[in-house]
């Protein structure tokens, strides 16, 4: 049996992402590889090219972000499945996205080569370094 979980998000540090994105890391499962962030993203900021390894879900608290799947704004929920792939996800006004995935995202460059991984391991590495700088 596992213990609850709450985090009071307002105490934690942002941990930088890619340039324009800011994450926090509210849940990760090392059992199951599942995690949830926030993710403050900035006006003009995106993420490249990537495929989903595992399905995830996501809820636009406030801004606008541009994908694949069109375009979402405040109050929108997501769902992308297991292989979806991403050509770019574009934030057109600064925004702020709750976002759990089941597994990593592997991002591509143009011939689709893996060119980095983002999973739960890799954002702890994330929040443990922000945690000691």
């Amino acid at each position: 049996m596992h213990d609850d979980v709450m985090v009071r998000t307002g105490d934690m540090d942002w941990s930088p992402l890619v340039e324009g994105i800011r994450v926090k890391l509210l849940y990760s499962s090392r059992e199951s590889g599942r995690w949830t962030v926030l993710l403050d993203c900035k006006k003009g900021a995106s993420f490249a090219k990537h495929r989903h390894y595992a399905p995830g879900e996501y809820y636009v608290v406030s801004g606008r972000m541009e994908y694949r799947a069109g375009t979402a704004v405040a109050g929108d929920y997501g769902y992308e499945p297991l292989g979806a792939v991403h050509e770019q996800t574009i934030f057109t006004d600064d925004t702020l996205l709750y976002f759990t995935n089941y597994g990593p995202v592997l991002f591509l460059d143009d011939e689709d080569n893996v060119t980095s991984i983002l999973d739960n391991e890799f954002l702890e590495n994330l929040t443990r370094a922000g945690a000691k700088g």
